[in-house]
């Protein structure tokens, strides 16, 4: 008794290991306040994806459908038993035949023309194209989550550099307060200076809520719902240096009492807080694509796992064509039978072997008429899927090397606009400069910031579309068979 209440606890402790492991929630895999890099997310994502699970549970039932067909090898066993009345009245006598039979019987395929080999052959390319459409899926997530998790970079970028340009415009405002009240600035300049920080305000609570709509979304790439407060971590394709974000201390304005004095050299005109210094990606670092345009189209052709499901497709309908052009062949098949009576205790044991066949020779014929159409659909499938792997990639090749082209010209463009905004911000504090000029140079700054931060993340969501589209084998993964 002790032995097999130790026997049931085993059980019910291997169970609930294995719950664990199947069922983990998705929140319990993100705890408060964590910071989770991508390979976190995607594995959140592959272990969450209710995508995943359906390619799997399909894989699965092609696997099933596999056995099935192999089942027509196999014996049928056939059981019988019954109890049977049989009463006649008579004038003079009843005559009662009632007596219970059993009866059992085995019958088995000798051979039936391939029919059953070819549903087998059939069934495994199903199978084998159900695997692929679950390596598909894998690589649809994957590519889902690397969007989303550069989407939340850029939109975090986004919204510090809003920020920070929130910080320049309080303080010009500050300054300019001081130039007017000192009388060496217009009205009209403090009126402008009032605008641009409303302005800047409105810019950055728009990119605060694209923020949070951003981690939204990635929270929608993992199938995390409730999920608590989490940050990401930069990567090396997306540097994003958050120490060198240099935020204005507003609180002490109040100690430039000399504003309105004009500096004795123009450079130590510049914002003395150094946030126009701003550089999120001052580092940003990436390794050049090492694949040319043509090595990009064989890959994808070897690697691609739904153009392997489409060559599945194409086999498995050319083993339906096979079975539908021997359905018309007759099955040759065996039996044994035995038979039991216990009123006459009649013992009886039959075998036998038979062909049969029972085929409509028009509707064969219009059958293997539609299986040829079908294997010829098959195959123009595969032909235009083959097609638009390569207009894809073509596009796919050509952005992602227009923006690797572009960043560095960005680049560029950040630092030039820098300086000028420095020059500008100096000329405006020694009285050279209006406050138009200013406005111009700090506008043409930021916006250099923001564009070169989206450009680098449309490039690596291009490259990331690139690499899916070749099917380049992935760090994370998962299989069917895990």
């Amino acid at each position: 008794m002790n032995r097999i209440k130790s026997i049931i606890v085993l059980i019910l402790v291997l169970l609930s290991v294995n719950s664990v492991f199947a069922f983990e929630s998705s929140e319990s895999m993100i705890k408060e306040g964590a910071k989770l890099n991508l390979s976190e997310c995607i594995k959140i994502a592959l272990n969450n994806s209710p995508n995943i699970k359906k390619a799997a549970y399909n894989y699965k039932i092609s696997k099933n459908d596999v056995s099935l067909a192999k089942s027509g090898f196999f014996p049928t066993l056939g059981l019988g038993t019954g109890y049977y009345w049989n009463g006649t009245y008579m004038k003079n006598r009843d005559v009662k035949n009632n007596y219970y039979s059993l009866s059992a019987s085995l019958n088995q395929l000798i051979w039936n023309f391939g029919k059953t080999n070819s549903q087998i052959k059939m069934q495994k390319f199903y199978r084998i194209a159900s695997m692929y459409n679950f390596d598909n899926t894998v690589l649809e997530t994957i590519f889902d989550v690397k969007t989303k998790y550069y989407a939340v970079l850029a939109a975090k970028a986004t919204m510090d550099i809003n920020k920070s340009n929130v910080e320049i415009n309080e303080r010009n405002y500050q300054r300019t307060k001081a130039y007017f009240d000192e009388g060496i600035r217009s009205k009209i300049d403090l009126v402008n200076a009032e605008v641009n920080l409303s302005d800047s305000k409105i810019v950055y609570v728009e990119s605060v809520k694209a923020y949070e709509n951003s981690l939204v979304s990635l929270n929608n790439a993992m199938y995390v719902a409730d999920a608590p407060a989490y940050e990401i971590t930069p990567l090396e394709t997306f540097n994003y240096n958050v120490d060198k974000l240099i935020p204005v201390n507003l609180d002490k304005i109040s100690e430039y009492r000399d504003i309105s004095k004009p500096p004795t050299e123009v450079q130590n005109a510049v914002l003395t807080s150094g946030v126009e210094k701003l550089a999120v990606l001052d580092n940003y670092q990436f390794k050049p694509f090492n694949h040319t345009f043509k090595e990009c189209v064989d890959l994808a052709m070897k690697n691609r796992p739904d153009l392997r499901a489409f060559e599945a497709t194409v086999g498995a309908m050319k083993q339906a064509l096979k079975y539908t052009k021997r359905e018309y062949l007759p099955d040759i098949t065996g039996s044994v039978g035995y038979g039991y009576r216990d009123h006459t205790r009649t013992n009886s044991l039959n075998a036998s072997i038979g062909m049969q066949t029972n085929v409509n020779i028009v509707q064969e014929k219009f059958k293997i008429d539609n299986s040829k159409l079908q294997v010829q659909l098959a195959e123009n499938d595969f032909d235009l899927a083959k097609k638009n792997v390569y207009f894809e990639l073509q596009t796919a090749y050509i952005n992602m090397i227009q923006l690797e082209k572009e960043i560095p010209l960005m680049a560029v463009k950040v630092r030039q606009t820098k300086e000028n905004f420095e020059l500008a911000d100096g000329r405006y504090a020694v009285g050279l400069g209006d406050y138009i000029e200013l406005q111009d140079a700090k506008q043409n700054y930021n916006v250099a910031q923001n564009t070169y931060v989206h450009t680098v993340y449309n490039y690596g969501v291009a490259r990331a579309n690139l690499e899916k589209l070749m099917a380049i084998p992935q760090e994370i993964t998962i299989t069917v068979e895990d």
